[in-house]
């Protein structure tokens, strides 16, 4: 993987598949299992029966999300009608706006996404919305990354990472995250995906030690779950959904490598390796050279 890699992306920068067919077997069961879970949600929400007109707006939200969900342009763009016509009837919906620019991307058609994500980065914070507005603020960090505005993708992921904290905090008021008692799991996943920007912005830079640090608390929120960047959080994947955070194993031993932290480069990789065997040109791009490194 060339340096710099935006998440997701491959050499040239364009999103690629692995190549190896253990990957391509998990791409399919992952496929298959996300649609079982579109099958099983519709299949929920038609023994759904709400009384209220608050609780009938959620319904056709969560409906509309599993047409989303099929990525079927014919289903993408009969759900963004019913995204606009709620953003029109609640003019600052924070769901809607979220879900207006989800299917924009969906329908490669960015500049009307970002529209809609710099409406919510105007929105105040509040805790109720805070799932949302920390989802809108990661992608319209992504569309920045692909529009080298580092600073602007900056200023949004610092302030992910600031309100995961507040929202992390334990009873006590200590900041932690991974505290049992204060987070949950979507706010890791969203600090996760924050620090992997910010570790793919400083690697951008060539600080390859501040990179470090940032992928090092990805890797560490996303309990070393995956190998490398960005496969469940892909542009045109599912956006309006995080799956299980993105792992940084491939970045952070790439950039222990560049920083001559040639051990816990060389401990990743095993990391990675041992979940992962035969994971693609980790062996011999990153391991290799850093105990080659370590040789007298």
């Amino acid at each position: 993987m060339a340096s710099g890699s935006r998440p997701g992306e491959g050499h040239n920068g364009r999103l690629t598949p692995s190549s190896s067919a253990s990957d391509a077997c998990g791409s399919t069961s992952r496929k298959e299992w996300e649609q079982h879970g579109v099958r099983t949600a519709e299949k929920l929400l038609r023994e759904f029966y709400p009384h209220s007109a608050w609780g009938q707006t959620q319904l056709r939200l969560l409906q509309s999300l599993c047409l989303l969900a099929t990525r079927e342009k014919a289903n993408v763009e009969a759900a963004l009608g019913t995204f606009i016509e709620m953003a029109q009837a609640e003019k600052d919906s924070v769901p809607a706006l979220l879900a207006m620019a989800q299917a924009y991307m969906l329908l490669k058609q960015v500049p009307k996404a970002r529209t809609q994500l710099k409406r919510l980065a105007k929105a105040p914070w509040a805790l109720a919305e805070a799932e949302d507005l920390e989802k809108s603020w990661l992608l319209l960090a992504d569309i920045y990354c692909q529009g080298s505005k580092f600073d602007l993708a900056s200023e949004l992921l610092r302030r992910c990472v600031q309100y995961n904290k507040a929202r992390s905090a334990p009873p006590s008021g200590r900041v932690g995250f991974g505290d049992e008692r204060g987070s949950d799991r979507l706010s890791l996943q969203s600090c996760c995906k924050a620090y992997e920007y910010m570790g793919f912005i400083m690697e951008r830079e060539q600080s390859y030690k501040d990179a470090a640090t940032n992928y090092e608390l990805a890797w560490k929120y996303s309990h070393h779950a995956n190998p490398t960047i960005g496969k469940a959080a892909r542009p045109g994947a599912s956006p309006y959904l995080y799956s299980p955070c993105p792992g940084t194993g491939f970045r952070l031993a790439f950039n222990y490598l560049k920083d001559k932290r040639f051990v816990e480069a060389i401990e990743v990789c095993h990391n990675v390796l041992r979940e992962h065997p035969h994971y693609p040109k980790i062996r011999e791009e990153i391991l290799e050279k850093a105990q080659g490194s370590l040789r007298p």
